[in-house]
């Protein structure tokens, strides 16, 4: 083998490699800022190319197997309208103890959710040279808890959230404590409430008007998350959904309530209503 042709396969070899792995739908990643955390995408072709796209962000409920029908149900939707796809993955127990909801309340033990999940924007925006200061999130079930008490933390991040059926909500109450509301926010968070940044953020909340079991999210006394007034939002879905509507249009929140006809706790059945909201704001940002 010649002195130059070694490093021509080593290029060659590199490139399929970036080619199965890191575009399209990608390999599974470690979060380097926390390795216990991972993370796959979906990268349109426009970045193989060098060019520039804007990111999803599409978080999965309780059972965790989502991510993967986020990941491929956006993947037409990415190709298209150039917006790469990342689906954060935040395993159950990831202390040991077995607890599957940690993250819906963005902390646990020493373990703050929105900073991991800030970790891998950064992480995944300096691998494909982008800028993704600002992003779009979607969520559903344990992913919309997520994406809701994000927003109110981080609504500077966000050019769109869409919030599709949580269990449980955390209203925009300054007179009740994290995370039935919003009082004591700069004391466990660090973070002070940004009412006017929130208010530039599209947001759309989505459920379907069947979507009625109530035994996963009625809190209990003595449960994990139990606290006064964790179940006054609501004793359904839509009707804690609705009491999230109420309070984020108090505060000057523009809200687009989608709430489907026949639809139950069925996840995939939500996403076109989410790609028409996105794709509007999306061609809305372009045009600036």
């Amino acid at each position: 083998m010649s002195s130059t042709a070694a490093p021509e396969l080593a290029a060659e070899s590199a490139d399929r490699a970036r080619a199965i792995y890191d575009l399209g739908n990608t390999a599974m990643f470690a979060c380097k800022a926390d390795p216990r955390f991972h993370y796959c995408l979906y990268v349109p072709p426009a970045v193989g190319k060098g060019g520039k796209v804007e990111l999803l962000v599409a978080v999965h409920g309780t059972s965790r197997t989502s991510f993967l029908e986020f990941r491929d149900g956006f993947a037409e939707f990415g190709r298209w309208n150039n917006c790469a796809i990342l689906c954060p993955i935040f395993p159950v127990g990831v202390r040991g103890d077995g607890a599957r909801s940690g993250y819906k309340y963005m902390a646990e033990g020493d373990i703050r959710y929105d900073q991991v999940l800030l970790s891998m924007v950064e992480e995944v925006a300096g691998k494909y040279r982008q800028d993704w200061s600002r992003f779009a999130m979607f969520g559903f079930s344990g992913g919309g808890h997520f994406v809701h008490r994000f927003a109110i933390l981080h609504p500077r991040r966000l050019w769109a959230a869409s919030i599709g059926a949580p269990g449980s909500v955390t209203l925009l109450d300054p007179d009740r404590d994290w995370w039935v509301g919003v009082r004591d926010l700069q004391q466990k968070f660090g973070i002070a409430f940004d009412a006017e940044a929130l208010r530039r953020v599209p947001v759309q909340m989505v459920v379907g008007d069947a979507d009625l079991e109530t035994w996963e999210i009625t809190h209990k006394e003595g449960g994990a998350y139990w606290m006064p007034g964790a179940n006054d939002a609501g004793r359904t879905r839509p009707e804690r959904l609705r009491a999230l509507q109420q309070s984020f249009e108090a505060a000057g929140v523009s809200v687009r309530f989608d709430l489907l006809a026949g639809v139950s706790h069925e996840r995939m059945k939500v996403l076109g209503h989410v790609k028409d909201f996105l794709a509007d704001h999306l061609a809305r940002m372009r045009r600036g």
